[in-house]
């Protein structure tokens, strides 16, 4: 341990209780036969052994970054039901995810019991107030590993994916350790990681998990020396058995729209070769794709990729904006016939390690219309069966799930929930390098506190008691699947006296109302705007 470590803050009470040890153990030595010079070395050496259990002990990341200190956060969690309101912020003040998702993901992740007494914390008379409507003929509780088939009929390898998995978080933001901890859980609970756009690293291989390849804008991992696409270099590991999708991002629901710069200080010899880019340089990602610049040019890059990986699932991602524009990409599928396997729709509340306030609070549709909008835009050109849709953006629990499959959604994706489930305890110092928990920082000795076997199994958990909770949903709905979820089976209250249910609130379109001639007002002008050649309005 060097001497920065050592005179780092988060050392200082065990630095004190190695001084207090030794200093204690000095005065014995130089016949002080006081109860003090005892009373002084009991104390520093009760501390200083308290302090190493802490350094190596395998359970709690925290305690191996914070020796000694970080016992004062489980005294406060020991006391949480008197003073919660004290210490624990909710959402509603200025935290970005509920303390109830919070405690239920840790407990899941770590197998504890995740039952609540006295009932709702909810008002349930307050305006937003939202719920899942039960069957009076409930379904016997069937297995919970719900799968769906992604691949339509270009596809040559279509991919049985669960309906929960992780979203994508790229190595470079995320430790190598994090990385590890996530992929060896999708490995053990049978489910799919996605890379984020930061490539396929060695940390994703080793551990032996299904992946979805996240293509970026800097094309990293594929691309030539100045940043262009390179076919030669996707080929060669989109062939990765290990790869079962392969996923173009347009962009992503924290900061749609913007690109990013990983300065050179942080471009570390493991980066540079995950990412394919040079050793101390920045490492710039557009904000927008240089291989295509129109909707059709999109579509036929789509196609290439599909066939460079030999027929893999392939689609895109993105947080939806201006509806014209991919409306515009719909057009092009019918134009073209080249159609994604599937489309991951990333909600404007979606996370990010750093991006400005501005984009994290205001810009691109929530997850609910953006997702309602898409379904409802394939439906509308009659290419709805043949492609999937994930979701992303907050979704932790299993009514978080069983909603967005009420909405359209596929499948989903969680990336704070399996954080959490690897030891994020949300200190939002992501951008700092400083993450007390190891999870997304570079600094080698933050992250040795992410023990991997243990945390992969968090993660194993975490799927697994999210899924049985779905299931136990799905059977009161009286479904055999979540993909059964319709609008009409989610009620939301809008005011003291009035409820609807999301098929007032979310209307679908007959399939080909688009291309035969839609008057419904949330597509019509939008729809006459899209143009498959370009990504500008048409002029109406």
């Amino acid at each position: 341990m060097s001497w920065r470590l050592i005179l780092a803050p988060r050392f200082i009470p065990f630095t004190l209780a190695v001084v207090l040890a030794l200093g204690g153990f000095w005065l014995i030595a130089s016949g002080s036969q006081t109860i003090w010079a005892l009373a002084i070395f009991l104390l520093g050496a009760g501390f200083t052994l308290l302090g190493l259990h802490d350094l190596f002990q395998t359970r709690h990341a925290v305690l191996r970054n914070y020796p000694i200190a970080a016992h004062l956060r489980f005294l406060l969690e020991a006391i949480r039901p008197e003073m919660r309101q004290y210490f624990f912020e909710d959402e509603k003040h200025g935290m970005p995810f509920g303390r109830d998702k919070r405690a239920i993901i840790y407990q899941r992740a770590k197998m504890q019991l995740d039952k609540r007494p006295f009932g709702t914390t909810y008002d349930v008379y307050a305006d937003g107030f939202e719920w899942m409507n039960h069957s009076l003929a409930p379904k016997p509780l069937a297995p919970s590993d719900f799968r769906v088939r992604v691949g339509g009929p270009d596809c040559a390898h279509p991919y049985a994916a669960s309906v929960f998995n992780i979203s994508a978080m790229s190595f470079g933001a995320l430790s190598p350790n994090a990385i590890r901890a996530l992929n060896e859980g999708a490995r053990k609970g049978g489910f799919a990681h996605d890379t984020g756009e930061g490539g396929f690293s060695p940390y994703h291989r080793s551990g032996g998990g299904d992946i979805i390849w996240e293509l970026g804008s800097g094309y990293f991992g594929a691309r030539n020396a100045d940043g262009t696409f390179s076919p030669e270099r996707f080929a060669e590991t989109a062939v990765n058995e290990q790869i079962k999708m392969i996923e173009l991002k347009l962009s992503q629901g924290a900061k749609p729209g913007h690109g990013g710069v990983l300065p050179g200080a942080k471009v570390t010899q493991e980066i540079a070769q995950t990412r394919g880019v040079p050793v101390g340089q920045d490492c710039i990602s557009p904000s927008k794709h240089p291989a295509f610049s129109t909707p059709i040019e999109m579509m036929q890059f789509i196609g290439e990729l599909r066939r460079l990986s030999g027929g893999k699932p392939t689609g895109f991602k993105l947080c939806v904006g201006h509806e014209w524009e991919f409306l515009a990409v719909c057009k092009a599928m019918v134009k073209t016939g080249i159609y994604p396997d599937f489309i991951v729709v990333d909600g404007a509340e979606g996370g990010t390690g750093a991006a400005p306030l501005e984009f994290l609070d205001h810009l691109g549709k929530p997850l609910r219309e953006g997702l309602s909008f898409v379904h409802n835009a394939l439906i509308g050109i009659g290419a709805r069966e043949r492609i999937r849709i994930g979701a992303s953006g907050k979704i932790a629990t299993a009514f978080d799930i069983a909603r967005a499959f009420a909405l359209g959604a596929d499948w989903c994706n969680s990336a704070r929930g399996f954080m959490f489930a690897i030891g994020c305890i949300q200190s939002q110092s992501c951008h700092t390098d400083k993450c007390p928990t190891g999870v997304a920082t570079q600094d080698p000795f933050r992250q040795r506190a992410l023990v991997v076997p243990d945390k992969a199994q968090r993660v194993a958990n975490f799927h697994h008691a999210t899924l049985e909770a779905l299931a136990e949903l799905t059977a009161a709905a009286g479904l055999d699947h979540p993909g059964g979820f319709k609008a009409q089976f989610i009620s939301r209250r809008i005011s003291p006296s009035e409820v609807v249910t999301f098929a007032d609130l979310y209307p679908n379109l007959r399939k080909g109302e688009l291309l035969t001639g839609t008057k419904d007002t949330r597509f019509a002008h939008a729809w006459d705007m899209a143009d498959e050649e370009s990504f500008a309005p048409r002029a109406i």
